[in-house]
């Protein structure tokens, strides 16, 4: 309650504690409520793609058995891969599941119905004793000179090679790529692969999976972030004794990190 008095040097409003606390709490609300306003707008606004994620062409997941590593999956991620198809001459075959429109998860092991290539496996496949992440690929376009610009800031990546295999459905798919044989820190440093005209394996794949984060480890890992920033590639990488590769995954079965 507000009282009004006469000293003779003009009237004086005088404000009771109570209303004056009443009037500190009502600007407190309306400032909270200015600043409550302000970041639902700021959340509202669509966030920025992941700097790394967008590069992420596909993880490549080795096993010594397809059908245990898919199934291995599909109870780890309440997703079961859809069927790939052969990799003539390379006694591999896949399937693959879509982390998002344009980037998949690979799970790769050999093919019963090929005979033993002449040369090993990529990816090291013939020497796991059980399924792990062996590799990313990174996208890529115009990779000769991309290997000849990684090449002369110290980084070797494979030569460029060309890559085909048919869908179940027919459909030939073909890419160019940088030859995965080539393994670069342990996998770490991802090869590039190109697409071109051919619709992106991610398309035809499971979907409801999402890539949500990317990281690795690495004994030598100050070098090797050296390398990874020389291809322009920020991806999160700390000490750890043997090479790793772990991807963080949305799923059915809420978030699952796989390695």
């Amino acid at each position: 309650m507000a009282l009004t008095c006469d000293f003779g040097i003009g009237k004086i409003v005088i404000i009771s504690k109570l209303e004056e606390a009443m009037m500190n709490k009502w600007w407190i609300a309306l400032i909270g409520m200015i600043f409550g306003m302000m970041a639902g707008e700021r959340n509202s606004k669509p966030k920025a793609p992941d700097e790394l994620l967008v590069k992420v062409d596909h993880l490549v997941y080795g096993t010594p058995d397809l059908d245990a590593g898919i199934e291995r999956l599909a109870n780890l991620l309440g997703v079961r891969a859809t069927p790939g198809g052969q990799h003539p001459g390379r006694g591999t075959r896949n399937a693959l599941i879509a982390l998002g429109p344009a980037c998949y998860l690979e799970i790769i092991g050999p093919d019963p119905q090929q005979p033993n290539p002449n040369s090993p496996r990529p990816f090291g496949i013939d020497t796991l004793s059980a399924p792990k992440l062996v590799a990313w690929a990174a996208k890529g376009k115009d990779l000769e000179q991309l290997v000849s610009e990684a090449g002369r800031r110290g980084v070797k990546l494979g030569e460029v090679l060309s890559g085909s295999r048919q869908r179940p459905d027919g459909v030939v798919l073909s890419w160019r790529y940088t030859d995965p044989h080539t393994s670069v820190a342990g996998g770490i440093v991802p090869f590039f692969i190109d697409w071109g005209k051919t619709p992106h394996p991610a398309s035809s794949a499971v979907a409801g999976v999402s890539l949500i984060g990317l990281r690795a480890e690495h004994p030598d890992s100050g070098r090797v972030r050296e390398m990874l920033g020389q291809l322009g590639l920020p991806l999160p990488l700390q000490p750890g004794p043997a090479p790793a590769i772990l991807a963080t995954v949305s799923c059915p079965r809420g978030r699952v990190e796989l390695r």
